[in-house]
Parts: structure tokens; sequence; C-alpha cells
């Protein structure tokens, strides 16, 4: 098998960056232009933040970062006459998220007098579509839920599904400049271009898993995006940054991230399988991949996303060093309920069942849990307490409950009162609204455009 580059046609996508957002230069842009980039593509959201953005439809990055990033991009992809693709605008890919990057990109062609035609892929599902879709035994459960009862659908205040590459095909063969998508598969983007070129799916999605992250599969993570080509054999992948290198090992372990499989990774269209793939170093800063495949499903799916308001919380941070407290910790932790329990419902007549609670202990095992394997005592841990109820007023009057006990409480039998020390004045901390992730479902689909709309409109600035 050839472990140089064909001279088959093929595609060069840049992906400039993990996330809109997260910054880059403009000089690596045109590094990847000169490479001759067929597109650019980036992700514009994730769910790895937590339901937050997806629940109250806003998103994590800051307007100014979006705007810095998209502006350098836009008028990349105009000069070169390339398209750009930015797939789960706004985080959580809400029909919102698509319309706020949607209105910055306006603001920029006309400050910057760029003009072109623009995709909005919406992928926001209404309650409705969602519930008729379980009647008609159309939806599936991951593990752990189970079945999808029609209630909490109702209960979600967004739904969206999570698009493969056909509709982001569809708005570029329908003549967008710039697709807007909502949310999207990480390897979407880039799949898209590849794939209505006519490659084959086993490079498309390998290339595009690979990159999906910018330079996480380089040496270097934080140095800038890649630049990738495609082509009837493979794929060849190269960083956009000088000071960063693609190695086969930086290359394969990339399969590894976020995903349980090292070998197989499961697409809206099929399944990506890379037992067979080869790595081969072109040179210092470039690696070659050849022999993925693909399998190909019966038809199409789409993972549902929801989430749900869960409640309104209340937190207090609190630093614990007492070694006599420390060296009991699990005894003091269970007592700090058992008192405060008492405490709350004796002068705010709640019972336990009406909000809940949760300690995290930060230096003990706050990140694993019951799973932590200690070496020994901690010396001193950051105690997370938060509390979570029904109305921000009932959480902020359970946390100026436990205010005194996160204080000074002192294990059953201690002779002295010991102090802890708060780290911020007041304790109390509003996070306002909770949200939950509710749904872990995918729908099959008759095709990979059912669900998602398009909208074309023309951005003209003469």
């Amino acid at each position: 098998m050839s472990t140089q580059p064909t001279s088959e046609p093929g595609v060069g996508v840049i992906f400039p960056s993990g996330m809109l957002g997260g910054g880059f230069t403009a000089e690596s842009i045109k590094r990847g232009i000169a490479m001759g980039a067929t597109a650019i593509a980036i992700d514009g959201g994730s769910t790895d933040s937590g339901p937050y953005y997806l629940g109250a439809g806003v998103a994590k990055t800051a307007a100014s970062a979006v705007e810095r990033d998209l502006r350098i991009l836009l008028s990349a992809a105009r000069e070169a006459q390339i398209p750009l693709i930015v797939g789960s605008c706004g985080t959580a890919g809400t029909d919102t998220g698509v319309d706020w990057v949607a209105e910055i990109a306006v603001r920029i062609a006309a400050e910057d007098r760029l003009s072109f035609r623009m995709a909005r892929v919406y992928s926001e599902l209404d309650p409705a579509t969602v519930i008729a879709a379980i009647e008609a035994g159309r939806v599936r459960s991951l593990p752990p839920l189970g079945d999808l009862d029609p209630d909490t659908v109702r209960s979600c205040s967004h739904v969206v599904a999570l698009m493969g590459h056909d509709p982001i095909v569809a708005a570029l063969e329908a003549g967008a400049e710039v697709v807007l998508a909502g949310r999207a598969t990480d390897t979407s983007m880039v799949a898209a271009v590849a794939l209505m070129h006519g490659l084959p799916a086993g490079p498309t999605w390998h290339a595009a898993k690979t990159v999906e992250c910018g330079g996480q599969c380089t040496t270097n993570p934080t140095a800038g995006g890649v630049h990738v080509r495609i082509d009837g054999t493979g794929f060849t992948v190269t960083p956009l940054s000088p000071d960063a290198a693609c190695t086969p090992t930086s290359v394969a372990a990339h399969m590894l991230y976020e995903n349980a499989d090292p070998f197989r990774l499961l697409e809206p269209t099929g399944t990506l399988d890379t037992s067979a793939a080869t790595y081969t170093a072109i040179d210092e800063r470039t690696v070659r991949v050849e022999g993925s495949g693909f399998l190909l499903s019966s038809h199409p799916t789409a993972k549902l996303e929801g989430a749900r308001l869960g409640g309104y919380e209340t937190i207090s941070l609190v630093g614990i060093r007492d070694p006599h407290i420390l060296a009991s910790l699990e005894t003091w932790l269970r007592y700090l309920l058992s008192v405060l329990e008492d405490r709350v419902r004796a002068t705010l007549d709640l019972d336990p069942q009406h909000y809940e609670l949760a300690l995290q202990c930060y230096g003990a095992n706050a990140v694993l849990g019951p799973l932590e394997d200690s070496t020994g005592d901690a010396r001193e841990i950051g105690l997370l307490f938060k509390v979570r109820a029904p109305s921000q007023q009932t959480a902020t009057a359970i946390a100026r409950t436990a205010n005194p006990l996160l204080l000074h409480l002192p294990l059953p039998g201690m002779d002295h009162l010991p102090s802890f020390a708060f780290a911020t004045s007041p304790a109390e901390i509003e996070r306002g609204p909770s949200y939950e992730f509710v749904l872990n479902h995918v729908l099959d689909l008759e095709r990979g455009t059912d669900l998602f709309r398009i909208d074309l409109s023309e951005v003209a600035n003469a």
C-alpha cells in the first residue's frame, strides 16, 4: 500500500481550532489556504460543559471572542472563494444559537464589505415531532436510559437533533458559501466537504475525527489548528503552526479521545472502522493515514439531546484544614448532612425530599468519588456545598442555614470548635436555574436531511 500522498483529486480542509471563539491567528489560516484548502470548517459547540447551555439556550463563549474568530474566517474564506462551515452554533446548536452567530456574521459582513450566500441549518425540534416519532416506534434509548416518555420530552426547554453530514451537503449544494449549522457531530463539517466531492467514507470520517479538535492531534495542541487533505485512498494531516508537528502516535491517539472504542466510531450514517489503518510519517510534521473503512448502516439516525429545568442552585465553597476533621472526613460529612437536615426541618419546615444536597471534596475525592484510590489523608480540602431547590429563595435559605455548620461544625466528641474558611463573602453564591440532561436516545430517519431545516439568504454589501 502506498505511503505517499496520491495524485488523485482530493479536498483540503482547514480546521483552525477546537471551537469557534477558542482563538487562532490570521497567519495560521493563511498558511492553510496556501496548502490548498477547499474549505474552512470549525465546531461551534459541545455538551462538554454540561446541560445549562442547552437548557438556557445560551452560548458559553463570549460574543467578542466569537466575533474575533469569525471575522478572520469570513475574510479568509471570501478572499479564497471557499466555503466556511460552522457546526453546533451557539454551543448547544439551538435555533437561537444559529441566529446569534448569523447576526454576528451579518454585522461583520457589513463592516468589512463582504458578500456571500448564507445557510442557516436548524436542528431544534418541536416536542410534538419527537412524541410522534416515539409513537411511531422510531426512537430508541441509549444506555443507561430506558424508553423515552412523552412527558419527559414536554419537560425539556430545548431539544436538538444531532445532524450528520447530509444537511450540510444540502446547504452547500444549494449554493451556500457560509453554512451556520445547529447541533452537529464534531466530524460532520469536514465529512460534508469530502463526501460531496465523492471521496470514500472510510478516509473521510477518519480524517474528520482526527481533526475535530484542531491541534489536539499534534504534538503541541495549543499551537493552533491543522490542514487535512483527503483523497481516494487516505488522508494527510499537517499542523498550521510551525511550532507543532503531527506524528503517527499523535494522530492515531485521537481515536481514543471521547471514544470508548479505539478502532470504531459511530456516526449518523454508519460506523468508522480504523482497525486496519496505517499511520506513516511523511516528514517531520506530516502524517499519512490509509486503510480506514466505513460500514454504512441501513438507515441514518439522529441522536437527541434535551435539557430541562431541575431547580435553582446556591453554592458555598469552604476550605478545611483541621487535621481532626480530615482524619475522619466521611464521618464528618455524614454528621454535617444529618445536622443540616434537622435544622432545615426545624427552621424552614422542609423535608429532604423537597431539596437536593451535594458535597464535593476537592483534594479528596471530588472527581472520582468512591472510585478514588486514596494514598493517605489529605492536608486540606475545598468543600463545595451545593443545594438545589424549586426556588432560588429556598435554595439560598438552606445554604444560609448551612453557613454556621460549614464554618465551625465539630465532630461528635471533639472538645474544641474547629474553624474553616469560606472562599467568598457572602458565602452563598446564587447560580440561578440549574438544568439536567434527560434525553439519551436516537431517532431513526429515512433520510439524513429529515428533521433539519435550511434557510438561505443573501448577505450583500457592494
